[in-house]
């Protein structure tokens, strides 16, 4: 019997955040289609009203699968957001200069730095056991609602998967994408913003959604990124 599944919010695919300098095709590439198989995602639901409701030519449902619902682990049972990962502007006591962002990795925290000795600190989710990584990007694409296109590697594996997914609500990659580099790592939107302060992903940070439009708005292209 198929059963209709909606695609996770897990940050990039499983093993493709990792590869080396992305291929034509890469901007669009992410999701968490995988993940969503493997750790137990939930469906996505809409997102309240607000200022991160996409525009009414991405709230189509575009998502496709086949009967998995028996290898799903059961969702998770507290779906609020630990206060400490709330943004906050705080004392950051660093050289980097304003307009740079700090990932930091360990304690699941995101730092754009604003002046000297400040920054805007939001919580985020990062890579789990395996998939961290630490060094300097820069913020080359930044992108609105993005698509989702699973790579080749990916589409043999799963063939059920869509070709492409529009930017929307059930969209892996949330409202806003900051791509990181020529890598197919990102800074991005979820669609289960209670995985935040957690190591969930595959490589790629994300963020709340309101959290990454706040930083889409205040970062430029060409903005430097330590991940530490």
């Amino acid at each position: 019997m198929k059963t209709r599944l909606l695609v996770s919010a897990a940050a990039c695919g499983l093993v493709f955040c990792v590869a080396p300098p992305a291929p034509a095709y890469a901007e669009n590439l992410g999701g968490g289609f995988l993940e969503f198989v493997m750790t137990g995602g939930q469906m996505a639901s809409q997102p309240r009203a607000g200022a991160f409701a996409p525009p009414a030519a991405v709230r189509t449902n575009h998502a496709s699968g086949h009967d998995l619902q028996a290898s799903l682990a059961a969702p998770p049972m507290n779906r609020e957001v630990s206060p400490e990962f709330i943004r906050r502007e705080v004392d950051y006591p660093t050289t980097r200069k304003a307009g740079s962002i700090v990932i930091d990795t360990p304690h699941h925290f995101l730092y754009l730095v604003t002046a000297p000795g400040r920054a805007l600190r939001y919580g985020i989710g990062v890579g789990r056991p395996g998939f961290t990584w630490a060094g300097r990007k820069a913020i080359t694409r930044k992108a609105e609602w993005p698509g989702w296109t699973p790579p080749p590697e990916m589409l043999k594996r799963l063939p059920d998967l869509p070709r492409h997914m529009e930017g929307g609500p059930e969209n892996p990659l949330g409202a806003r994408a900051l791509y990181l580099g020529s890598s197919m790592y990102r800074i991005h939107g979820t669609n289960q913003p209670w995985t935040i302060g957690q190591n969930v992903s595959s490589g790629c940070i994300r963020m709340m959604n309101e959290d990454v439009i706040d930083l889409y708005n205040r970062v430029p292209v060409g903005a430097p990124v330590d991940v530490l």
